[in-house]
């Protein structure tokens, strides 16, 4: 059995009941809508975050219609971010296809965006349960602080790998931890239960967008976005970051500075790469990675070997060992 499979396993049933209940909430009389939606929903993902949801609650009790309202309404936040980002970040590929803005324009994306968001909001109410919906409502505003937070950062003179975390903490790694929370208070867990969940999400979220960032070092279309794609758009990120920090190569930072003021040329940034790549960088931020990942599994240790256990274990295991 794959790794995926096995994940999915103690879920399979809940994870059918959540698509269909995914599926109703996306139909609209609408006929340009139902043609966006139905063009990003030609690569849905593997849909990890609603699976994290649905563990979470597995993990304390059983799942029950808070859990599949919870999950609905983090895939439908998810999703819309996904789209708003695209439009920020001047991006025509998403998930190995073209992006919304892309095949329609920006204000058909945000648009669309904004429907995605607005679901979301009538999904997380479903709940009935003000923690959730305090989750979910403060998830909204860290995804956007996240993008603000990058966007300034790109005119920061300075390598700052603690700006680096403030930034993938509140863009990615918030919404990880956001899943593991909403799924553990939708089975009635105590708020020190749920801080666990929400810590052990957080980890996992960190060591996803370091994995996502060292992809970005390597040629790889299964990705859905080609090498150096986060310099292109002016954001250094891990292994770079420690390259520069750790030799003060006068000339890498030179190349550097341009990547933060868009200037920099494609060679430029294919020689920064390689520079990070023989100093380091790569050797680095797998190593930052890994440490977050035993400090996630070190917060299962003390819990009971069951299968849900196995799969949020083989859940870590796959975010930092994927190869896309």
């Amino acid at each position: 059995m794959d790794s995926i499979s096995l994940i999915k396993s103690p879920i399979s049933a809940e994870l059918e009941d959540f698509k269909k209940h995914f599926d109703s909430c996306l139909s609209s009389s609408n006929l340009l809508l139902n043609s966006v939606i139905a063009h990003i929903r030609q690569k849905n993902g593997k849909m990890m975050r609603p699976i994290l949801v649905l563990l979470a609650a597995k993990l304390y009790n059983e799942i029950c219609p808070a859990t599949l309202h919870a999950a609905v309404a983090l895939e439908l936040l998810h999703t819309a971010s996904l789209v708003h980002d695209d439009v920020v970040d001047e991006s025509t590929e998403r998930r190995g296809q073209l992006s919304v803005n892309a095949i329609f324009n920006n204000k058909v994306a945000v648009l669309t965006g904004d429907y995605l968001l607005a679901t979301a909001l009538v999904e997380v109410g479903m709940t009935r349960n003000y923690a959730i919906i305090d989750v979910v409502s403060n998830l909204g505003q860290d995804l956007a602080e996240g993008e603000l937070l990058q966007l300034s950062n790109v005119s920061n003179p300075e390598y700052s790998e603690d700006i680096y975390f403030d930034v993938i903490r509140k863009k990615t790694a918030v919404l990880f931890a956001a899943c593991m929370k909403a799924g553990a208070l939708s089975v009635g867990v105590s708020d020190e239960k749920a801080e666990y969940a929400r810590l052990f999400g957080e980890y996992i979220g960190l060591c996803f967008q370091i994995k996502d960032d060292i992809f970005d070092y390597y040629e790889s279309k299964e990705i859905g976005k080609p090498t150096g794609n986060d310099m292109l758009e002016g954001k250094l990120t891990l292994p770079a970051l420690y390259a520069l920090n750790s030799t003060h190569d006068k000339q890498a930072k030179e190349i550097a500075v341009k990547v933060k003021n868009g200037t920099a040329t494609a060679g430029e940034i294919a020689r920064l790469i390689e520079f990070t790549k023989e100093h380091g960088g790569i050797e680095y931020a797998t190593k930052v990675m890994v440490e977050f990942k035993e400090k996630a599994l070190s917060l299962l240790a003390s819990m009971e070997d069951t299968d849900v256990k196995k799969a949020l274990v083989c859940y870590l295991d796959y975010v930092v060992e994927r190869e896309k």
